[in-house]
């Protein structure tokens, strides 16, 4: 099982980073939110999908008005996986949070390439704060460059609940896949944390 709080993501013997496309069908940029993540690598530009994770959605802006995540880092970085973030400080101290919402993993969204996804321990219903983007296509149908197949992060995959899609890099998968190539260690619990501090300076709405 995944568990963010102790150990957030599965150890993987070997991951591949790929460049998969993905595709939702358009709506008008005014009814989905678009959140500017600017870090220390460069600016992400993330629409939200209020429409398919109304509780996940407003969980996320709320962490944003509140100027939570300024100053925080992404804490885990696994190539061909995942990039995660919104919960430590550069010290590895973790803020304290709101209460936990309801797993929204089910509403047709999948962990495509570029999306933004929950954050989460073994309990479903114990995302926070932290958040993770999947640098490649986490379903049941994704592959790596050699054919295998990926890690499942929808429901039924590695977890029964899955992990819920809330949104979508619009602009700044560059940045991500720059993320990807960070040198990462061990702190304490902690495994593939890079060395030299990844921050997420600011997020605001555009």
């Amino acid at each position: 099982m995944l568990n963010v709080k102790t150990s957030p993501f599965l150890s993987l013997a070997a991951c591949f980073i790929v460049a998969l496309s993905f595709a939702w069908a358009p709506r008008a940029m005014a009814a989905d939110p678009v959140v500017v993540v600017k870090t220390s690598m460069g600016e992400i530009d993330i629409q939200l999908d209020p429409k398919n994770a109304p509780a996940t959605t407003a969980n996320f802006l709320a962490y944003v008005k509140n100027k939570f995540y300024d100053g925080t880092i992404f804490h885990r970085i696994i190539p061909g996986f995942v990039v995660q973030g919104g919960g430590f400080t550069a010290d590895m101290n973790q803020k304290p949070t709101m209460p936990p919402i309801k797993n929204e993993a089910s509403n047709g969204l999948h962990n495509l390439r570029g999306t933004i996804s929950m954050a989460r321990t073994n309990d479903p219903n114990s995302a926070t704060s932290q958040f993770f983007l999947n640098l490649l296509d986490n379903t049941s149908t994704g592959k790596t460059p050699t054919g295998d197949p990926t890690v499942n992060l929808d429901p039924g995959g590695v977890s029964p609940d899955g992990y819920a899609v809330f949104g979508k890099i619009t602009k700044g998968l560059d940045v991500l896949d720059k993320m990807a190539k960070v040198q990462t260690t061990t702190v304490g619990p902690y495994e593939n944390v890079p060395v030299t501090p990844v921050m997420l300076i600011s997020a605001r709405m555009k």
